[in-house]
């Protein structure tokens, strides 16, 4: 079930009026895991069995865990968490990457190895649950919050619809209070929800879909040399559709999840007006970039071992982190190429700051427009990312790289005029509006807004929405 779709909209429906009703908090509570469990069977109702699996273990082995003082009783209950969880992971969504370049790796030394086709479907959004229960087995082995008490409470947590399948990724101390005691959305939660809701699906539905999918598609799914204008335009589209699907997931989900009384945490804040790549990855996929920092780059010693300790969880940070998002050597480029960004940056900002003093820093703080031509070189220099995370192959990102840079002899024209004017419509205006809206907030500037004004506004998304309604895709980070 997908948020973009008249089925979740009735689904919806039914939950906001059984949460509402005068049943006990348990009972409701109930009805949400159930709820969650129907929404997520709606892709493969097997694949449930994975969901209790993990809950279960990771519920007692937590709760063990905290309680044990054994220090070496305490590593096997980690490791058996550990390997639970990423064990899941590895088979579903990477072995049949890992089968491929074993095969490869045995073939190139002379090894004639050719095992059957392996036949592995990938569970819709097992990386987030993943994440999702390992911090909590992580937070137990370390005391840093006590243990869930209810099992209930607990399969909530993991399951709860909103954030189930594309996040955001959610951390116990974050929503496992909220369902200890009876929650029922305000008025102003409940129209908050409705309109970040109705956002969401505008920024999925008329934008990523409408506006930009099609452009990104036939670009990177051409066999030809491009253009430069029809190559980058691809890209731009793909900038933009990516953000729009993804965003538009996170911002449904935060939705949903506030017209039933609840708080999910923020997941992106404007990342294409981010002022070098630090700052990206500050409002690029929050969730996943603080799970990132917390339990892979500050135990491998990033900030707290040298200089080169530090450059080496860095890199090992962002190729985990690209891998994570797909099982194909395209994505650790994607990671890498980020991570050298960040190696580059942070050079510049150390040497800096070492030959500065607060005077300095004060004296050279740049003005508002070299800030906002460092966030397009920034933007600019995403977008070649992009190429290496959007393209299947590296042939193909290669191609595309040729086609941007004018390297094809004869370029093919790809895109129609329509196409290109609905980027260069929609592309420019979304980088504005980050930049805009940078250091401010959706719902503030809602409310800072005359009533007519809004509903003039919301009424014209929910219109395009009806007529645009010919999308019913999955959201991209689905596959992730």
């Amino acid at each position: 079930m997908v948020f973009n779709s008249y089925t979740f909209i009735a689904f919806l429906a039914v939950i906001l009026v059984l949460h509402n009703l005068p049943f006990s908090w348990k009972t409701k509570k109930v009805n949400l895991l159930l709820a969650s469990y129907i929404f997520y069977a709606a892709w493969n109702p097997p694949f449930i069995l994975l969901l209790w699996l993990s809950t279960v273990v990771d519920f007692f082995v937590g709760r063990a865990l905290y309680t044990q003082e054994d220090p070496t009783k305490k590593k096997l209950l980690l490791i058996v968490s550990l390997i639970g969880n990423l064990g899941m992971l590895c088979f579903f969504k990477y072995g049949t990457f890992f089968l491929e370049n074993f095969v490869a790796f045995t073939n190139a030394i002379g090894i004639d190895f050719h095992p059957a086709e392996p036949n592995i479907i990938l569970p819709a959004g097992i990386s987030f649950y993943t994440f999702t229960t390992l911090c909590y087995t992580i937070d137990m082995y370390r005391k840093e919050s006590k243990p869930v008490k209810s099992m209930l409470d607990f399969s909530l947590f993991v399951t709860f619809f909103p954030h189930l399948v594309a996040g955001p990724i959610v951390r116990p101390p974050q929503l496992v209070p909220q369902f200890e005691n009876p929650h029922a959305a305000t008025q102003k939660q409940m129209l908050d929800g409705l309109l970040l809701l109705s956002l969401g699906l505008f920024m999925k539905v008329v934008l990523a879909d409408g506006m930009l999918a099609g452009s990104a598609d036939a670009v990177f799914n051409s066999t030809d040399m491009l253009t430069a204008l029809d190559a980058w335009s691809g890209v731009f589209a793909f900038s933009g559709q990516i953000f729009f699907d993804f965003a538009g997931y996170s911002t449904c989900a935060i939705g949903v999840a506030l017209c039933l009384g609840f708080v999910l945490p923020q997941n992106f804040n404007y990342p294409y007006a981010a002022i070098g790549f630090s700052d990206f990855w500050k409002r690029w996929h929050i969730t996943l970039s603080a799970w990132l920092r917390d339990y892979l780059y500050i135990p491998l010693g990033g900030n707290r071992n040298g200089v080169r300790r530090m450059y080496f969880a860095l890199m090992l940070t962002m190729l985990l982190g690209g891998l994570w998002h797909g099982a194909n050597w395209t994505f650790v480029v994607w990671g890498g190429l980020h991570g050298l960004y960040l190696w580059v940056e942070k050079f510049v900002k150390d040497g800096r700051a070492a030959n500065a003093t607060e005077e300095d820093v004060v004296a050279n703080m740049p003005s508002q427009w070299v800030r906002f031509l460092y966030a397009l070189l920034t933007f600019m220099l995403i977008n070649i990312t992009w190429v290496f995370f959007r393209s299947g192959t590296f042939a193909k990102a290669w191609q595309m790289l040729e086609s941007m840079f004018g390297m094809a002899t004869e370029g093919k024209a790809l895109l129609t005029s329509i196409a290109l004017l609905k980027i260069v419509i929609v592309i420019p205006a979304m980088v504005m509006a980050h930049w805009l809206m940078r250091d401010k907030k959706v719902l503030d500037v809602a409310y800072q807004v005359s009533w007519w004004k809004l509903g003039l506004v919301w009424s014209a998304m929910i219109l395009l929405l009806i007529w645009a309604q010919e999308s019913s895709s999955s959201f991209i980070y689905f596959q992730f």
